[in-house]
């Protein structure tokens, strides 16, 4: 996979890990957490707006309300602002889009269920699948009888999936029966997951139905069919049709033989049944784990639906800003000189790497850009630099203060 612009650390311990350069000064460590707690509420700020936005302009399309509800805001909600503050929420959280390659793969392999899913992409308008964060961890997988495989399974730390349904009009063209949709037609689903298989995306989508492989009807058919006629051919039919004209002319027959010959065959036959039934089982035992993989991902994985979803969405985008605010500003505050853009991104990137084993794409340009919006960065001739810490008390108490401007004059 690509290094990522998404950073595995959660806020705090990143601001304990830049304290470090204040610890010689007390009241510099104090000034600087001072500073980006409240940089922190300032992000949360720019939320609360991003929230009201998306949840004003998604109603009308929110499968959790009634149709009553969603009438009152024909008109107000408007989809293709909800889709721009979405994208910028996402981008802000540092998700990524899945590409269809990567989506095409997903649906041909398979990693822990071994099953075919069939989805019918005819129920929506539009689908896009969204990740942050991935790792690889060791999982055993039955492959034959009792005896398990240990395999390296990769899996994306989240993922949000965004489905666009259908309109009614369509739906009944495609003879989509409608009657059983889990969803109104025209509405958005929005789910986001954790912990998900690269290999295995398919099965968040929610019409996902189980079918047999190529490799499993083969096993189940060819056998059966072929195995079948050959017995029945050779053993049970010839010795029925000796049994049955012997008793119609009275001839004698060798019983013994014929008896011999059709236990035979309907061993024989009992066996290939056996066989099979054990190559169906095999299917149905696929389709019991891909349930119980499904209820474990609407149980423990799923982390919100539809409007819900924007509190984790908006709330990860939230930390991602400041963590890239506070590694910027830190950085460029003990540097002795002004750094430029690449300067710095080397400098983030090799702490992560030697002091966090760790590989990412810090995104400087848009780190740069927060601190430049929000009056702390200073560039000038392509290098960058930062205001004391001091100044930036007074310069983000002052963002603060143009925040809510509400003055009454009094008539005296």
């Amino acid at each position: 996979m690509i290094l990522e612009h998404y950073i595995p650390f959660n806020k705090e311990f990143l601001l304990e890990q830049q304290i470090v350069a204040f610890a010689k000064n007390s009241e510099e460590e104090d000034n600087f957490k001072k500073l980006f707690d409240i940089i922190e509420h300032y992000y949360h700020y720019e939320s609360f707006n991003l929230n009201r936005n998306l949840k004003q302009n998604y109603a009308l399309f929110d499968p959790d309300l009634s149709k009553k509800e969603r009438k009152q805001f024909i008109g107000k909600s408007d989809f293709s602002a909800f889709k721009e503050t979405l994208l910028k929420v996402l981008e802000r959280g540092n998700y990524y889009r899945i590409d269809q390659k990567t989506l095409e793969e997903a649906f041909t392999e398979s990693d822990l269920i071994g099953l075919n899913l069939e989805i019918d992409f005819n129920a929506f308008k539009d689908f896009e699948l969204y990740a942050r964060g991935h790792h690889k961890a060791t999982e055993k997988v039955k492959k034959y009888f009792f005896w398990k495989k240990e395999i390296e399974v990769e899996y994306y730390d989240r993922v949000l999936v965004y489905l666009n349904y259908s309109d009614a009009d369509f739906l009944n063209k495609k003879k989509v029966k409608l009657g059983k949709m889990p969803i109104d037609p025209g509405s958005i689903s929005l789910k986001i997951f954790k912990r998900v298989p690269k290999n295995d995306l398919e099965t968040i989508f929610p019409n996902a139905i189980p079918r047999m492989s190529i490799k499993d009807k083969m096993l189940l058919w060819i056998p059966g069919v072929f195995g079948g006629i050959s017995l029945l051919s050779a053993k049970v039919i010839p010795a029925l049709i000796n049994m049955y004209n012997a008793y119609e002319t009275g001839e004698t027959i060798d019983l013994l033989n014929s008896k011999t010959s059709l236990n035979q065959g309907l061993i024989a036959l009992g066996i290939l049944s056996a066989y099979c039934f054990r190559q169906y089982n095999n299917f149905i035992n696929k389709k019991i784990r891909y349930s119980k993989l499904l209820s474990d991902s609407l149980y423990f994985k799923n982390l919100g639906n539809n409007s819900g979803a924007f509190y984790s969405l908006l709330n990860s985008s939230e930390e991602e800003v400041l963590k890239e605010t506070i590694l910027a500003y830190s950085f460029l505050h003990k540097s002795e000189k002004p750094l430029t853009a690449k300067e710095l991104d080397h400098q983030i990137e090799s702490w992560f790497k030697t002091k966090l084993n760790t590989d990412l794409d810090f995104d400087v340009n848009d780190a740069l850009l927060k601190l430049k919006n929000i009056g702390l960065g200073i560039e000038n001739n392509g290098k960058w630099k930062v205001i004391p810490l001091q100044e930036a008390l007074v310069t983000i108490d002052e963002l603060w203060d143009t925040i809510f401007e509400y003055n009454v004059t009094q008539k005296i």
